[in-house]
């Protein structure tokens, strides 16, 4: 036989598949006429087995291609890595020269973790890129922030973590919870353990700069301006969350609810500040306008009922159709 049975065998699956040259079909053709065994295997090749051989063929290839890409990254990270630590070299050199100590060095040290976390770590770590990039931003700025407070022999540190942390759930928060593995982990309670999120690092904050600043009354103050607005984020978060009726609906039931809760809160806040209700005295609170809650009752109606309608008639002309 002209052709060994190992290079027709190849072929084979493109031959059923219809996907041949005409050369190639000539040959294989010629070799079935010739050989029992490779007509054999061409009757015992089914659809199947040609989808299986394209389908490990594929991921062969793209188990290469990863793990090529993988050791290019390792070594861009790696490469990356030593440009970062010229600066960190020269300054501890320059520290030691000059007999000033390593607080400057330690300071650049923790600063380069920075840009090293946005850069290397999404080069090294192998999956989970994005949620390990911003996990390890966030270490890298408190530890800058702890390394210079420390070497300014300051008092501040709480104060600027609590609320460089606050910042960056409030950023980052809806990307860690969409991501694997904290997805899976979280299933369908993602938007709650979010807003806890939320709050559980704002009440860090201002318990943080309470205990910083050390203000007469502060702890009053911040608390009672802030737990009523806090509380109408919740309500219509939970609303729009978990209400069970359509976008329309949730929206007026929204609009209604911040409207009657931030008039309530004002209320509260007053009463939690011990300020003076009278329109003649002066007061730090602003009280909603009569004029303003009815406007967002009457537009909060308006969505309801509209969405209201369109959730009726529309579910009529699906049971119709």
């Amino acid at each position: 036989m002209k052709y060994e049975c190992d290079m027709i065998a190849d072929l084979l699956p493109l031959y059923k598949d219809g996907v041949c040259s005409e050369s190639s079909i000539k040959v294989i053709e010629d070799h079935l006429a010739e050989c029992p065994s490779c007509k054999d295997m061409l009757s015992m090749l089914s659809d199947n087995m040609i989808d299986e051989e394209m389908i490990k063929e594929r991921e062969e290839v793209i188990e290469s291609q990863s793990k090529l890409f993988k050791r290019k990254s390792a070594v861009a990270g790696s490469i990356v890595a030593a440009v970062f630590a010229i600066p960190i070299l020269v300054c501890l050199i320059v520290n030691l020269v000059n007999g000033s100590g390593l607080g400057w060095f330690f300071i650049v040290l923790a600063a380069m973790f920075i840009p090293t976390s946005l850069i290397v770590v999404p080069l090294m770590v192998p999956k989970y890129k994005m949620l390990y990039t911003m996990c390890s931003f966030t270490f890298s700025v408190i530890l800058l922030l702890g390394t210079c407070c420390l070497y300014t022999k300051g008092n501040w540190f709480l104060t600027a973590a609590s609320s460089v942390f606050f910042g960056l759930t409030v950023a980052f928060g809806p990307f860690i919870v969409a991501r694997r593995p904290v997805r899976a982990y979280l299933g369908n309670f993602k938007g709650l353990i979010l807003m806890g999120a939320y709050t559980l690092t704002f009440a860090t904050m201002l318990l943080c700069i309470g205990l910083t600043v050390k203000t007469p009354g502060f702890f009053g103050m911040a608390f009672g301006i802030s737990a009523p607005l806090l509380g109408v984020a919740w309500i219509v978060f939970l609303i729009i969350r978990y209400l069970p009726v359509n976008g329309l609906m949730k929206a007026g039931a929204a609009i209604a609810a911040f409207t009657l809760s931030m008039y309530g809160a004002s209320y509260l806040m007053a009463f939690l500040l011990r300020e003076p209700l009278n329109p003649n005295e002066v007061q730090v609170t602003s009280y909603p306008q009569p004029i303003g809650i009815v406007i967002g009752l009457v537009l909060g109606a308006i969505f309801f009922i509209i969405g209201l309608l369109t959730w009726k008639f529309g579910g009529k002309k699906n049971e119709n159709a």
